[in-house]
């Protein structure tokens, strides 16, 4: 499983996805569908969200199918910047 800090125009999401990378062309595909085709996004470790996240984690995890998904882990900007350090976050992605 990936994660990733999606920066994009209506601010931060934390994503999980079972696409190999967040520069997959498919996964790119669909944020474009959901609107969001202008981002900076940031890897972080699956893990490093399991143990921010706990149990809504788990939750999230039991609801993504195995292939080819998406789920929006978090969408308060606020609440993920407390959670995750910008200095920790290695180096950005762009797509446009």
């Amino acid at each position: 499983m990936n994660a990733a800090i999606i920066f994009s125009g209506t601010g931060p999401i934390l994503v999980l996805t079972s696409y190999p990378s967040i520069e997959n062309p498919r996964l790119i595909e669909k944020l474009a569908s959901k609107g969001i085709k202008k981002f900076i996004a940031y890897e972080i470790p699956d893990n490093l969200v399991k143990e921010k996240y706990g149990m809504h984690y788990n939750a999230v995890m039991g609801d993504l199918q195995q292939q080819d998904d998406l789920r929006v882990m978090d969408y308060d900007g606020h609440h993920i910047f407390s959670l995750f350090s910008l200095k920790t976050l290695g180096q950005p992605k762009y797509f446009e």
